[in-house]
């Protein structure tokens, strides 16, 4: 029975780490595939000049932000701040959406 008690503890206690660490994954994760997503915009036309300057400095923005985030909690994310990132990589995601269908490339 102690045993079981211990393990059930033991389970507990890094079940939160690996949540910690699959979100902070998925924050790395969706930078990249944005990356992924304006690079290919560039490289089929989607995206002119200046959509892909605008989606940089936004992606540049929300990095910095994340940086300093970091730097104030020691390196971490704490709860609010995976939310606020999320949101922010939310929206960027609907801006290099609506950039890469806007069709303002087929007019000129």
């Amino acid at each position: 029975m102690k045993l079981a008690s211990l393990a059930l503890t033991a389970a507990l206690l890094v079940a939160p780490a690996a949540a910690f660490a699959q979100s902070g994954a998925t924050i790395y994760q969706r930078k990249d595939n944005q990356q992924d997503r304006i690079v290919q915009g560039v490289r089929s036309g989607q995206l002119t000049p200046r959509e892909t300057s605008r989606l940089e400095r936004q992606e540049e923005k929300i990095n910095r932000e994340e940086r300093n985030m970091r730097a104030h909690d020691d390196g971490h994310l704490t709860r609010q701040d995976r939310h606020i990132l999320t949101h922010q990589q939310n929206r960027e995601s609907h801006r290099i959406y609506r950039d890469k269908h806007n069709s303002f490339h087929s007019r000129y």
